[in-house]
């Protein structure tokens, strides 16, 4: 998977490190000469984009209409926040989670400004990233079992496979239980001949199996 990292500091370096650690695509960007030379001896030169990223014309040079997800890790709140919307309002970016510098901003980092996931610590960051990678759009609620089952949620967007399709044609795995639907904002407890429609929102208990089966069958259409 391809991510974009915005903001080369430490959080951002380390980040970028463990990403390419578990062989995912990572381009980062960075704009301030001194963050710039410390980044060259740590990084691999050829993933690093000098620019300004509060520039959209810098995000797109630098290849984020590729990304899975964007992390925007800038030390400044108003960056990431710039940065976010950016990302999603205009080049619409599955995931983007962004780094809160100051917890008073916090009520700031919201989906409306293109927030996913607000988060503070690079270790939860790149935890939360390979979730989120392995699964598409689908988010971990709650671990079961002592992880060995998840209750887990999507929404279905258009073009997924599952959508128009009846649950009992769905071919899901035996440890996989589609619990509820919320459509609409209403619970509908799902029946075999349910079928999902664009938007709604899966709640499932699963284990990795299912779940893997499952963010394939609600997956986001490849980009063209």
């Amino acid at each position: 998977m391809f991510v974009m990292v915005v903001g080369g500091g430490r959080i951002g370096a380390q980040l970028t490190l463990d990403l390419l650690a578990h062989d995912h695509q990572v381009r980062l960007v960075e704009m301030r000469p001194q963050v710039l030379a410390q980044l060259h001896r740590e990084v691999p030169t050829e993933v690093i984009y000098d620019g300004d990223p509060t520039n959209p014309e810098v995000l797109e040079n630098a290849g984020i209409r590729k990304a899975q997800v964007l992390a925007a890790v800038w030390g400044s709140d108003s960056t990431n926040l710039a940065v976010a919307s950016f990302g999603r309002s205009l080049f619409d970016v599955p995931r983007i989670v962004a780094r809160v510098n100051d917890p008073r901003h916090a009520w700031l980092f919201t989906p409306e400004m293109g927030v996913d996931v607000a988060i503070n610590h690079s270790d939860i960051i790149v935890s939360l990233i390979q979730e989120e990678m392995s699964l598409g759009d689908m988010m971990t609620l709650l671990k079961l079992r002592r992880g060995a089952y998840s209750l887990v949620e999507e929404k279905i967007p258009p073009g997924a496979r599952a959508v128009g399709i009846a649950i009992k044609d769905l071919e899901i795995p035996e440890n996989c239980v589609i619990a509820g639907i919320i459509r609409g904002g209403k619970l509908i407890v799902p029946r075999g001949i349910t079928e999902l429609h664009v938007a709604d929102e899966v709640l499932a208990v699963t284990d990795e199996k299912g779940a893997e089966k499952l963010a394939a069958l609600f997956a986001r259409p490849l980009h063209e």
